[in-house]
């Protein structure tokens, strides 16, 4: 979505864009959208691992042998891939505490049972971020308010549509939530909220998707002595009409606090093409996908002994586990400028993982000067105009098998990089080179 010409101030300083609907195939074409150990040896052969740090980009800055792979934001970049994360998002390690409230309005009132709208979401997410993040995020949903919270104004009042982030129908929205549910709710006790809208509220998400986040933000309502900074939206049910809603269904909710964590849009304007379902910020619509290990590295999920860098001339190898199996190597970073970065991962079919068609070795760029929604990670796809390995609703066929497998050869000429994948072994563990002219 463009962003609004010459907004009125708006709830957020970094608000998440609002997203493009994915149409099921039925109706249209997709219109929019572990046990080994990494090495840091600049020379043929292998090398020691480098020492343990704190997880995420902490642990990168601290880093001396990971700091030269550190991608940096550009200027005027809303919601970055570049590190550190700003201040202001919802922590993303630990216990966090998610405010849900459920809410209509008197020309869209709640079906059925409010608690029955909480459920369609969990325990699935928090189960979603337990595997995402191998344990490390204790993602805790809380619903003190068990009823439908109703709002004072009818829902066409608000004048909301397609989640625009400077609408001003939102700051009022916003403003009433927290005025009804101010008397029974201690904002201070929660890292971000939930607001689960009726899903007879505005048009079906086959047609628009309404549903949004306002994170990063310096300028929301204060309740209980604390700004309401990161807030998801869910509007209608993201059904596909595959069969599949309640087992998948619950996945805009972690597409949308990803937001809350500082994880941009990785879908554009086009669709999901530039990473399609290698992560759940890209597509959330049908079959079950992970993160991108880049990101579950930004979110203190990853260590930085499970991290390479692959920064001086030479030849380093590197083994990888899949990203769905606790511990072993992970990522492989292959800077290019100080603001962007090749990244290295094995993925395979388990965890969150179910849409894998392909296993092997995925490789995509992250550039910090580039914002979200306009395409700030790339995969690169090893068959281009193959037509993917998937048929499944929703997702993306063409990167589907984007995956370098053994024997295969990734080359970047201009800046003397290249990437082969050695072998595989029966595990799925894979070995590769980084060569660096």
């Amino acid at each position: 979505m463009q962003p609004e010409p010459e907004p009125p101030r708006p709830i957020s300083q970094s608000t998440v864009l609002a997203r493009r609907p994915i149409r099921p195939r039925r109706v249209a074409a997709l219109a929019v959208v572990t046990a080994l150990t990494l090495t840091v040896s600049t020379s043929a052969g292998t090398g020691h691992l480098p020492a343990p740090t704190a997880a995420g980009s902490i642990g990168l800055a601290r880093s001396s042998a990971l700091a030269p792979c550190t991608v940096h934001s550009g200027l005027d970049v809303q919601m970055t891939e570049g590190l550190p994360t700003p201040l202001g998002y919802a922590r993303s390690t630990g216990t966090v505490h998610a405010l849900t409230l459920m809410v209509d309005f008197s020309d869209a009132p709640g079906e059925g049972k409010a608690m029955d709208r909480f459920h369609e979401f969990f325990p699935q997410t928090q189960q979603w971020f337990r595997t995402a993040s191998y344990g490390r995020l204790d993602y805790r949903p809380q619903a003190p308010i068990t009823g439908w919270l109703r709002m004072p104004k009818p829902f066409k009042a608000y004048g909301i549509e397609r989640g625009a982030p400077f609408d001003p129908g939102y700051r009022g929205l916003v403003k009433d939530i927290v005025a009804a549910a101010d008397p029974k709710v201690d904002f201070h006790a929660y890292d971000l909220l939930n607001v689960l809208v009726t899903p007879n509220a505005g048009p079906s998400a086959l047609d628009t998707v309404l549903s949004v986040t306002f994170a990063g933000n310096g300028d929301a309502p204060v309740a209980d002595g604390v700004p309401v900074a990161n807030a998801s939206f869910i509007y209608s049910r993201q059904d596909d009409g595959s069969g599949s809603y309640s087992r998948t269904g619950y996945r805009v909710l972690p597409h949308e606090n990803g937001h809350t964590f500082g994880l941009p849009d990785l879908y554009t304007q086009e669709g999901g093409g530039a990473v399609g379902h290698w992560d759940i910020m890209s597509e959330d619509w049908g079959a079950g996908n992970d993160l991108l290990g880049w990101h579950k590295w930004k979110l203190g999920w990853l260590d930085g002994s499970q991290v390479g860098c692959a920064a001086t001339r030479g030849k380093t190898e590197y083994l990888l586990t899949p990203l769905y199996k606790p511990g072993g190597g992970k990522l492989v970073l292959v800077p290019v400028t100080a603001q962007n970065a090749y990244a290295l991962e094995v993925r395979a079919q388990g965890g969150n993982d179910e849409a894998v068609c392909q296993p092997g070795v995925l490789i995509y760029k992250v550039d910090g000067t580039i914002d979200t929604g306009r395409g700030p990670v790339t995969v690169l796809d090893a068959h281009t105009g193959s037509g993917g390995c998937t048929r499944s609703p929703n997702v993306q066929a063409e990167l589907s098998d984007a995956t370098y497998t053994s024997g295969e050869t990734f080359k970047d000429p201009r800046h003397g990089i290249t990437v082969e994948v050695l072998d595989t072994d029966g595990d799925g563990n894979c070995r590769v080179r980084v060569t660096r002219k």
